[in-house]
């Protein structure tokens, strides 16, 4: 389970930026993320959906022991992040858009690399190995340096060192960005089936079919603030338009 209370980053920012910021700005800092609460539970695929800037990217970066909040608290599977990161980490796989992965080593070598760090036996490892590189379709490329493989490649990859280990919370940070049908649908495929596992799963995504395909809570966030958190069940009935996109677009320009 992930809990977030009362979430709150602040940053500070230059002059270059201030001026960036534009003439109605007069700060020396800025909220990225302001008073967030929400709860993602298990078994249960919790949405952030928002637009670009508005919080979403941050968020999941504190949640997942990158940055430290300026203010709030969040727990990861029963520990807190702020006093007991390690901990967190040990329990959490955290997926981003950039796939961050070593061009000289192999996927078989990259993957080993990450279970060997998280101190995975030879045998679960072997177990697990297997089951993602058949879900994901690694298999043909096992052996092929990294920095040979296509964009789509290299994103299954990394999905494969985020949950060698097999946490009990994944965070997934705009996972299918710039990915084409066939490897967001791999994805796709994972997410769910971390669900029926019973894992907690977060999910940013820009993509609004997959908010209704896998969402069963959501979250909305712009400039930093919530502006819905519920069940995908209770964002559905109280839709003033016709389709998800719409609505979502109506509640940032209220906001």
């Amino acid at each position: 389970m992930i809990t977030v209370e009362h979430l709150t980053k602040t940053f500070k920012i230059s002059r270059q930026q201030r001026r960036e910021m534009g003439p109605g700005f007069s700060g020396s800092t800025i909220d990225a993320v302001y008073d967030v609460t929400f709860v993602c539970k298990p078994g249960r695929v919790f949405t952030l959906l928002g637009p670009n800037g508005a919080g979403k990217t941050t968020a999941l970066r504190l949640i997942a022991t990158m940055l430290k909040p300026s203010g709030g608290s969040i727990t990861v599977a029963g520990f807190d992040v702020a006093k007991a990161p390690v901990e967190a980490r040990k329990r959490m796989g955290f997926l981003t858009g950039s796939t961050g992965l070593y061009d000289r080593l192999t996927p078989d070598e990259m993957v080993r690399y990450y279970a060997e760090l998280h101190d995975m036996d030879a045998q679960t490892y072997k177990r697990r190995r297997e089951e993602l590189f058949t879900l994901l379709g690694i298999h043909d490329f096992a052996g092929r340096r990294i920095g040979k493989l296509s964009s789509g490649m290299k994103q299954k990859v990394s999905i494969a060192r985020t949950i060698i280990h097999n946490p009990d919370v994944v965070v997934f940070d705009e996972p299918t960005a710039a990915l084409d049908v066939v490897t967001s649908r791999s994805i796709i495929e994972l997410i769910k089936s971390c669900r029926e596992q019973n894992k907690t799963i977060i999910f940013s995504t820009h993509r609004m079919g997959e908010v209704s395909l896998l969402s069963d809570d959501l979250a909305i966030i712009h400039k930093g603030r919530l502006i819905f958190n519920g069940s995908y069940k209770d964002f559905q009935s109280q839709m003033q338009t016709a389709s998800v996109e719409d609505e979502f677009v109506r509640l940032v320009e209220a906001a």
